[in-house]
């Protein structure tokens, strides 16, 4: 199974805590559309002999995209690639978009007779959009106003109310052990993401990255840090809470009802192949990564001239079975001992199982079925405890 990811770098306003590639100038927009189209025409036959299962549109803010522009970025895979006969097409949305959309849907006349057009929702679904994953982020306005976010907690419940009319394939985006939430309030947000019936939670803890706003307002003493503490609180309540109400905690950040596991993302952690579109979007294609330039001019620029702007990484062995432990660890489905030893060596697996002994006696790690799995104590530190399984490149 292999996906297309398609990155859409604009975005109203800039979060706080966020240093993904974006712009909040519209400019270029236009351009870089058309611009897309072409990477993806150019790119085709890297996937010559594969079948697309997965459509994504990430960014940035793809709900800044108008109905013709994402037709237009569909068509072009459509026409370039061979796509399966029922693709995941999912859409990353902000409720302010949405909320602004539906209100632009208003009954219009024509003749004596008063025709109400399709909500933003059904104008999605009509152009192949199956899924949403909305940043929701928080329901509470102090935690949206610390974050920056675009839209305000009102919003965010009522964009949930019409996507829930419309979708049922819907994800929504928590973050969890903001400074001054209290663990209290952050069960409410979970209850209030509950009470809407969505299938699936993806929920990160907020990490102060360097050059952010979030990082220059803690440095400066304007907001206090972040918790570790807390957040690991946090975290135990979201799992105890999701699982208690049927959720499958499948990866470590993502939850779902059975059968609304995300096939993007589970394909990323599986190490399926998958190509990024767009500036500062990333590949993969079992062997090699790449990734596009991070400036909207220079990739529009590049693309115009017929040419690929992309960095590209041949992954050793070592790297490969680095990225392996890494992202299985994070799954339910764990590291599979029999495929280290298969895709790798048995040196390999033996180096794994020592490296691990710590672990598995501090109950951290354990093996059943021949797979090494994170245990629920070890799960918030889980990303820590892969890289002591790491080997180092020779």
């Amino acid at each position: 199974m292999s996906g297309i990811y398609i990155h859409i770098p604009f975005c109203k306003q800039a979060c706080h805590y966020c240093d993904f590639h974006f712009s909040t100038s519209m400019k270029k927009k236009g351009e870089l559309v058309n611009a897309l189209a072409k990477e993806l025409e150019l790119r085709k036959d890297e996937f010559n002999h594969t079948t697309v299962h997965t459509i994504y549109f990430g960014g940035g803010t793809p709900s800044l995209l108008t109905i013709d522009e994402l037709q237009f970025l569909i068509d072009a895979v459509y026409k370039n690639y061979k796509v399966s006969e029922h693709p995941e097409i999912t859409l990353e949305a902000n409720p302010d978009d949405l909320i602004e959309a539906s209100k632009a849907g208003d009954a219009v006349s024509v003749g004596e007779a008063e025709v109400k057009p399709k909500t933003i929702f059904e104008s999605y679904r009509s152009i192949g959009i199956n899924r949403l994953s909305i940043g929701i982020q928080s329901f509470f306005e102090a935690d949206l106003k610390l974050m920056n976010r675009a839209h305000n907690a009102e919003e965010a419940k009522a964009c949930l109310v019409e996507a829930t009319k419309h979708f049922d394939n819907i994800s929504l985006d928590l973050i969890y052990g903001i400074p001054n939430a209290t663990n209290e309030q952050w069960l409410e947000n979970i209850e209030t993401a509950l009470s809407f019936g969505v299938p699936h939670i993806s929920s990160y803890a907020l990490t102060v990255e360097p050059k952010t706003a979030l990082a220059s307002f803690i440095k400066k003493g304007l907001i206090d840090d972040v918790d570790d503490e807390q957040a690991h609180d946090q975290f135990h309540i979201l799992k105890d809470r999701l699982e208690a109400s049927g959720f499958i905690h499948y990866e470590l950040s993502n939850f779902a009802k059975d059968g609304y596991f995300s096939k993007n993302n589970s394909a990323y952690w599986q190490g399926k192949t998958y190509l990024g579109i767009g500036p500062s979007a990333h590949s993969f294609n079992g062997k090699q990564r790449g990734w596009n330039v991070k400036n909207n001019s220079m990739y529009i620029k590049s693309i115009e001239q017929n040419e690929l702007p992309i960095e590209i990484e041949t992954l050793t062995e070592v790297d490969r079975y680095n990225e392996y432990i890494m992202t299985g660890l994070r799954t339910q489905w764990g590291v599979s001992i029999a495929k280290v030893e298969t895709d790798y060596s048995k040196d390999f697996k033996d180096y794994l199982i020592d490296q691990a002994q710590v672990f598995i006696n501090q109950q951290l790690l354990y093996i059943k079925d021949e797979h090494l799995r994170v245990t629920k104590k070890g799960q918030f530190l889980c990303d820590g405890i892969a890289s002591e399984l790491f080997r180092l490149n020779d």
